[in-house]
């Protein structure tokens, strides 16, 4: 067993050789990768991003990246393809295919045959004298110098180098479509940056209680409210206008004045801020994060009090 000071050192040696991989690739983006944006682009049908092993599962990594900015793509396994899968493969589509050697046989069988069919080929490939690099429309060179693994068999540098070039391809075309963070949230409703975009105040809100107290109310009947609503804080309204809010804060403050208030007007912190229903959720935390407060009133158009929006509702839903 290796010592601690060792397996430290294995760890900082392979970033090193995936940093260095990953540099090179710089010198390896010219026409080629410039055409291969402008194919995909501009192409009527999908993205079919095909590999077999471990080159496959990078393949996976970048259809999913490419659906979600925009790009529709899918997954294509090599060996499948050559059993019945190859159908999925459509007149317009342009076809990625990933390979560290570009000379494994279930390549040499599948190449061939879109070739046949007409598609675009673009080669993500480690080896531009392979099979594959002869026969694809475009390469896209993903040479490495050596893997990370120390017998330098297992993929590693070489993964990380195809994975890199794959986003490169999907940052471009995120640029060249001006897909905007909205676009991105569109394809993205149920993740945070979905949220962000389109959860609104009202979405929250209503499943908490409503306290509210008159200014009258004496404190034991304001204390009695904001424990039952539990939500550290109570509204005080006069009729439907709203005077103000007391929260657990203004509480601890009065028992640390040692006065004696009567009512809730006499602890209540006047002009409170408030948000509207209609207000996204991300507002509401960005105000909340302004004012150091964890509650905010809600109100409609007219200012009239709706509930209230804890920062625990945020948090719950995954905004921040």
């Amino acid at each position: 067993m290796k010592t601690r000071d060792e397996i430290k050192s294995i760890a900082i040696q392979v970033i090193a050789d995936e940093k260095k991989a990953v540099e090179n690739l710089a010198d390896h983006i010219g026409d080629a990768f410039a055409e291969a944006v402008e194919t995909i682009f501009s192409a009527p049908g999908r993205v079919v991003v095909t590999g077999i092993g471990k080159s496959a599962n990078i393949a996976t990594k970048i259809v999913s990246t490419l659906n979600s900015t925009g790009t529709p793509a899918l997954f294509l396994h090599a060996a499948d393809a050559i059993h019945g899968d190859l159908g999925m493969v459509r007149p317009g589509d342009v076809v990625i295919c990933i390979s560290k050697s570009g000379n494994t046989p279930e390549i040499k069988v599948l190449v061939p045959l879109i070739k046949n069919f007409g598609n675009k080929l673009i080669a993500i490939v480690g080896n531009t004298d392979s099979f594959l690099a002869h026969e694809a429309d475009l390469v896209l060179d993903t040479t490495v110098e050596h893997e990370a693994c120390p017998n330098n068999l297992a993929p590693t540098s070489s993964t990380t180098a195809q994975l890199v070039m794959g986003d490169a391809l999907a940052v471009a075309l995120i640029e060249c479509r001006n897909f905007s963070a909205r676009d991105f949230a569109r394809f993205h409703p149920g993740g945070a940056l979905g949220k962000q975009l389109y959860m609104r105040v009202a979405d929250l809100y209503i499943q908490n209680e409503r306290p509210a107290v008159s200014p009258a109310a004496t404190i034991d009947e304001t204390i009695l409210e904001m424990t039952s609503k539990r939500l550290g804080c109570t509204v005080v309204l006069d009729g439907e206008e709203i005077k103000g809010i007391i929260t657990d804060g203004d509480l601890r403050r009065m028992m640390q004045t040692f006065h004696s208030p009567k009512t809730a007007a006499d602890i209540m912190h006047a002009n409170p801020k408030r948000i509207l229903d209609t207000e996204y959720a991300v507002n509401a935390l960005q105000i909340m994060r302004q004012n150091s407060i964890t509650q905010l009133i809600v109100v409609d158009a007219d200012d009239r009090y709706l509930g209230i929006i804890h920062i625990h509702d945020i948090l719950r839903e995954g905004i921040i």
